[in-house]
């Protein structure tokens, strides 16, 4: 909970409401103060509703004049689905304009600032800047390669071990991790897995957070399946949960199995081969196309490591538990070919660790990071 008078940390919350519910928008928060008290609150909508800005503005009403706003992101200044929000800030009468982050649209980039200090407000940049960074770290990928922002999850033995030698694998973790597996999931737009996972575990890959926090709603992330030959079983468990579930196949499919998969409920999408498997990267741009900004990759190993070997990987969430597995057959996260010397080895950028119940949570960054990409640029030299 932000502190008394974080006006900031009270929007940065309101920003993390919106988490999974606006792509490809931005997850915005908005408070807008006047006298030391809050006028209004606000966070972006679904898209082609109102801007985080425009909810708090509406809710401040004629009282907005000569209040201060604090904004976790630039405020827009082109026409989209919806009006500029820098020309209903400057119509309201807003005094000062607090903003976290500018914002990394090459669309907007510093010309929402410069538009409202053209018109007389007071601008204050860069409050809590990294952590409104993180906020948006897939906005700001796909916003600037066209690409989503790949997460990849998977929950570990001390030894490093995802399964036994016969494949059993629940639960590693304990209740609090499995929680909060459920928790992202629900932030972010979309699940993948490889065939693999499907035909040894027959998840469901749904999100069940349990009680959603408030104006929250109910609602599940595109499910992918990596499925070059089309074994995935029509009956599959996630075919039959709610949601929309998306099968990347390859031409060599053969027709029946696509039909059967369809009638199952799977939207098919063919995409390339490369080594008899789908090809990655132009799988990652038919998703960044489908305006999929944060993808969460739960499987498998083999899926893993080709994604990890192509570059696509930006942020890492392991999970490990305190119990010992062993056996030189027993599954782990990350197969493939590996590397030969530990020099060569991928080290996480900005590391994070966080104990869940008995279970550990590390988490940093493979690829892409917001925090050093967006962090303290000012750009404010747009012509």
């Amino acid at each position: 909970m932000p502190e008394f008078g974080d006006y900031m940390g009270l929007a940065l919350g309101l920003a993390r409401r919106a988490l999974g519910r606006t792509s490809p928008n931005p997850a915005v928060g908005a408070v807008l103060v006047k006298d030391g008290a809050i006028l209004a609150q606000g966070y972006t909508q679904p898209p082609g509703s109102w801007h985080a800005e425009i909810v708090a503005l509406l809710q401040g009403g004629p009282a907005a004049r000569g209040a201060t706003l604090y904004v976790t992101l630039e405020p827009c200044c082109h026409h989209g689905r919806t009006p500029p929000c820098t020309e209903a800030i400057i119509a309201a009468g807003v005094e000062e304009v607090r903003i976290a982050l500018l914002d990394p649209n090459p669309l907007v980039q510093g010309r929402g600032l410069q538009a409202l200090e053209k018109a007389g407000i007071r601008i204050q940049l860069g409050e809590r800047q990294a952590e409104a960074a993180v906020l948006n770290e897939a906005f700001a990928k796909h916003i600037t390669t066209g690409l989503p922002f790949v997460t990849a999850k998977f929950a570990a033995s001390l030894d490093g071990k995802i399964a036994t030698r016969t494949g059993d694998s629940k639960w590693i973790t304990g209740e609090e991790a499995r929680r909060r597996v459920h928790e992202i999931r629900d932030t972010v737009d979309a699940i993948m897995v490889g065939v693999n996972t499907i035909l040894a575990d027959d998840p469901s890959l749904t999100a069940r957070p349990g009680n959603l926090p408030e104006g929250r709603t109910e609602r599940q992330p595109l499910r992918v399946i990596v499925d070059s030959r089309g074994r995935t079983p029509p009956e599959a468990r996630t075919l039959q949960e709610p949601g929309r579930v998306l099968l990347a196949t390859t031409p060599s499919i053969e027709p029946g199995r696509a039909r059967a998969l369809e009638r199952a409920g799977a939207e098919i999408v063919f995409i390339p081969e490369r080594n008899s498997m789908v090809d990655l990267p132009v799988l990652m741009k038919t998703l960044g196309q489908r305006e999929v900004t944060s993808l969460l990759v739960e499987g498998g190993g083999t899926l893993l490591a080709s994604l990890l070997e192509d570059g696509l990987v930006d942020k890492i969430t392991a999970f490990l538990a305190p119990v010992l597995i062993g056996g030189r057959d027993s599954l782990t996260p990350l197969e493939g070919h590996g590397i030969s010397t530990v020099a060569q080895a991928l080290r996480l950028k900005r590391p994070q660790v966080e104990v869940l119940g008995e279970d550990v949570l590390i988490s940093g960054y493979a690829g892409y990071c917001a925090v050093e990409a967006l962090a303290g640029a000012q750009v404010l030299d747009c012509a």
